[in-house]
């Protein structure tokens, strides 16, 4: 071995020969699970695996055609195109006329376009190619229909610290991992938290660690791993997830869980005009009149975050999270808003009636524009005894909670009400 041919990493090294020795997926591989069942019907159609990064998508491909006894032919999406796809199928072809099946092994399929995935379509159907397809991203959103309609998805899980510390004491006394280098408990324990479910970063940074201490201690492990950044994939899945669980938790009212999320949010390299926006809408909607001041602090959280950017401007946005889930919820506008929506788009276009019109010009006054108004501050009483809307109509949109600020303003909405002749209009209770 030489500076010029350098042993493969550790992660390639000890990739497992056989699925017993597979780390985790007992939800896949486990006695009378999908996989094994596949298995012993003999009959391995095509698959899209979908799980987040070093879970063992690429290994279990390879080994599932092993079982099989396939011909296993594998590609990225990253770098391959049609023309690949192609070959593939011509060499499928020269095996099938050997008797051998070919399984097509397409990393990262969710990078081809759509023309490309419906090149794959005949050769899948027509049974020539066996597809197993990897991904990070949902296959929903990411496969075409007609591919997916033609492989079954099944979902691989982050490893567990369980599964990780396992795997890293076995790189130690595997002869084709670390013999001869030893790790501290801790640190073993530090890294499985670390990795985040990921076999090959748990494994790249046990690899990397032995060469700064012997044995392996926290320390370096902390040193080899570098900045712990969260798994985020920006604009996908993960970064919606993150930002419902965020939204969920403030209107929820937990305030150590709404820190988290917006932690989680922020190191894994959201846009904070992107969550500062977000959270101006959790003012509006959850808060809304429970605490008119939520909007103004959500606002003004958005302005510095926009003026002093981050870091600085994080705190901002801590602050204004905090002060929305400690502060009472009231979704009343929001359904209230609703109910107008759906009366306007449902229901007939209603006529201002004329006491309520706009009267700028002397024809318009000739026509009733304006006549017969009851100007509040000079008539009180006149005033809520007109009508606002045309004949007789009662719309009940709104109805404050019991939470903060409307249950302080309850009482008078139920006297204004009285006094406008509506008091049984009742809103819909609507969530």
């Amino acid at each position: 071995m030489t500076l010029f041919d350098p042993p493969a990493p550790l992660a390639e090294r000890l990739r497992p020969r056989s699925l017993a020795e597979v780390v985790g997926q007992t939800h896949l591989l486990g006695p009378g699970k999908p996989l094994t069942r596949l298995l012993a019907s003999g009959r391995l159609g095509s698959l899209l695996l979908w799980g987040p990064p070093g879970v063992g998508k690429t290994t279990l491909a390879r080994l599932l055609a092993g079982e099989m006894g396939a011909h296993f032919i594998p590609l990225s999406a990253v770098s391959a195109g049609v023309a690949d796809v192609r070959g593939a199928v011509a060499e499928a072809e020269r095996r099938r006329s050997g008797g051998q099946r070919t399984v097509l092994f397409l990393d990262e399929i969710h990078r081809f376009n759509k023309a490309q995935q419906d090149a794959l379509l005949p050769h899948v159907e027509s049974g020539l190619l066996t597809l197993v397809g990897a991904t990070t991203e949902n296959p929903s959103f990411e496969v075409n229909p007609a591919l997916r309609s033609r492989a079954r998805t099944l979902v691989l899980e982050p490893l567990s610290p369980e599964d990780l510390r396992g795997l890293l004491e076995r790189a130690l006394a595997d002869p084709r991992g670390l013999p001869g280098v030893t790790a501290q408990p801790d640190a073993l324990d530090l890294l499985a938290r670390l990795a985040d479910g990921d076999a090959r970063r748990a494994l790249s940074t046990l690899e990397v660690a032995a060469t700064l201490a012997d044995p392996v201690t926290p320390d370096a492990v902390t040193e080899a791993f570098g900045r712990h950044l969260p798994a985020m994939d920006k604009g996908g899945e993960d970064f919606y997830n993150l930002m419902s669980a965020l939204h969920k938790s403030v209107r929820g009212s937990h305030v150590d869980a709404s820190m988290y999320w917006l932690a989680r949010l922020v190191e894994g390299g959201a846009d904070p005009l992107y969550v500062a926006r977000r959270i101006v809408r959790m003012a509006a909607e959850d808060i809304g009149l429970a605490d008119p001041q939520a909007l103004r602090l959500a606002v003004a959280a958005r302005d510095t975050a926009q003026f002093l950017g981050s870091p600085e401007g994080d705190l901002a946005l801590a602050q204004a999270v905090v002060y929305l889930a400690l502060a009472p919820k009231s979704n009343s506008v929001y359904v209230a808003w609703k109910n107008a929506l759906k009366a306007v788009r449902e229901g007939e276009n209603l006529p201002v009636p004329l006491h309520l019109r706009n009267a700028p010009t002397a024809l318009m006054r000739g026509q009733g524009y304006g006549q017969g108004y009851a100007y509040y501050f000079d008539d009180p009483q006149g005033s809520f005894a007109q009508d606002y809307l045309p004949g007789g109509v009662r719309l009940g949109l709104y109805a404050p909670t019991g939470e903060g600020w409307e249950a302080r303003v309850a009482e008078r909405w139920r006297k204004l009400r009285e006094a406008h002749g509506e008091a049984e209009a009742i809103p819909d209770a609507e969530a």
